[in-house]
């Protein structure tokens, strides 16, 4: 049954179309799922639901392209964690106690953490799948919540060549890769002159399905894995580059002239240590961005945390590069304006969604985001639409959120969540993982040491590759 019509009366419209069209006092219509009409004084069809958006901001939904929603029963675990540590504890040495029935908890938890501020789209860049069973465990998951979810198939405990190849990852696709949801292959490039990962992008390419990839981390992938990639003609206008953050110019190069776009995930790299945000970088050589949050299980799981941290890093950087020069800035050159576009427009770009979603327009998918809360002084006045939501905006001013014209959230509650259900299966992850470690290990993992004899040049335990350095 198609869901009843709706219709946003009154807001200012950020439309987020080609031209960045604002329209104040405007309306927005939905019906059958779809955006029907965008303007001033619409006529509602019978049975409409109206919902007044005067005083708030009618925005599309954003566009996360990089989550771990697998870790998302951690929340805040590591908070005071480097990359290093992050490595330590998942990749090498707890991430393998994450049974199938943790990975459906910590991801139900996140996708209703992502509607809730206002995402609508969230790759689960999901890592974590050490068995087929784990997999169909997160695809379950995302099943279940009302979002728009892309599965990014991985596994941190096995190389990208085996488990690619595997006739239970082959399975899993024939199963479930052509359903409601979309889906990628998510697997890193260590620089091995070897080149295993080249079997997991024969896969990748049979299949044609896009790769996402974490690039230019430091101390884990770098220009080697690019140049290979390249040479080996597997950079594709579909790939995702995440971070992307120590990388040359010869890399962006590379990124730029085959069509790739990179998914900034600023408080991760500015505070786990992957490189410095590379915005102007990617401005410099015309490489689309897109914006992600990485991992609840150090950072905030919105996007209004990462518009806030890419401004600022980026305007940071400009004036500190300046005043080595004795110069001043007197007109930054990264806006709110292209931030927003970051944050919806380049997330659909991204995934290849354009046509579908990440703007306002009629016959677009309506994923759609009111914001306003009539309760807080922070909500007026709204002089700068772009500037209000990149700076002001929080999940809690998050009123209305629509998914393919469904309700999803209204009047700042989250519609048909079973919230109870999730902390309840939270609670048995975190309990099954003190258990399994032991609670003083437990306890320890919020700050572990460094085993020296496994980490700092190669974190990947399914190779014992090292670079020169």
């Amino acid at each position: 049954m198609d869901a009843q019509p709706v219709l946003f009366r009154n807001g200012l419209v950020l439309t987020m179309d080609d031209a960045h069209t604002v329209l104040p006092g405007a309306d927005v219509l939905v019906v059958d799922g779809r955006i029907a009409e965008v303007g001033v004084g619409l006529t509602a069809p019978p049975g409409t639901d109206e919902i007044d958006a005067s005083g708030g901001i009618v925005m599309p939904g954003m566009i996360d392209t990089h989550r771990h929603l697998w870790q998302t029963a951690m929340r805040g675990y590591g908070a005071d964690w480097t990359l290093t540590q992050y490595f330590v504890w998942y990749y090498l040495e707890s991430g393998r106690h994450f049974r199938p029935e943790d990975i459906h908890a910590g991801n139900v938890l996140g996708a209703w953490e992502a509607l809730d501020a206002g995402v609508t789209t969230t790759v689960d860049w999901s890592h974590g799948l050490q068995t087929p069973q784990h997999a169909d465990a997160a695809a379950d998951a995302l099943e279940s919540v009302p979002g728009r979810f892309v599965l990014a198939y991985g596994n941190i405990q096995q190389g990208p060549w085996e488990w690619a190849t595997s006739p239970g990852f082959r399975d899993f696709v024939e199963r479930r890769a052509r359903g409601a949801l979309g889906f990628q292959m998510a697997f890193d490039v260590t620089g091995d002159p070897a080149f295993p990962e080249r079997a997991a992008f024969e896969v990748a390419r049979e299949l044609g399905v896009p790769v996402t990839t974490h690039a230019g981390v430091w101390g884990a992938t770098n220009d080697d894995g690019i140049r290979l990639m390249h040479e080996h003609g597997f950079m594709t206008p579909s790939t995702i580059y995440v971070h992307a953050a120590t990388l040359s110019g010869d890399s962006y190069h590379r990124i730029a002239a085959t069509g790739g776009s990179v998914s900034v995930s600023t408080e991760s790299e500015q505070s786990a240590g992957q490189g410095y945000p590379p915005t102007w970088q990617l401005r410099d050589h015309g490489i689309p961005v897109s914006l992600s949050m990485d991992t609840s299980v150090w950072w905030s799981g919105d996007l209004f945390s990462a518009m806030r941290a890419t401004l600022g890093a980026d305007r940071s950087r400009e004036h500190l590069q300046a005043h080595d020069r004795a110069e001043t800035v007197t007109h930054v050159h990264l806006r709110a304006e292209q931030v927003v576009d970051w944050a919806t427009r380049g997330g659909s770009r991204a995934l290849g969604l354009d046509g579908v979603v990440g703007s306002l327009q009629p016959g677009r998918a309506a994923d759609v985001v009111l914001l306003k809360n009539d309760h807080s002084p922070v909500m007026f006045p709204i002089l700068n639409p772009y500037g209000h939501v990149a700076f002001q905006a929080q999940r809690g001013d998050v009123h209305t959120v629509l998914v393919n014209g469904r309700v999803v959230k209204r009047d700042g509650r989250l519609v048909g969540a079973d919230l109870a259900k999730a902390r309840l299966d939270v609670e048995r992850t975190v309990e099954h993982l003190i258990t399994t470690m032991g609670p003083a290990a437990w306890q320890q993992g919020m700050n572990p040491d460094i085993p020296a004899t496994k980490v700092l040049d190669n974190p990947y335990m399914y190779t014992e590759w090292r670079n020169e350095a």
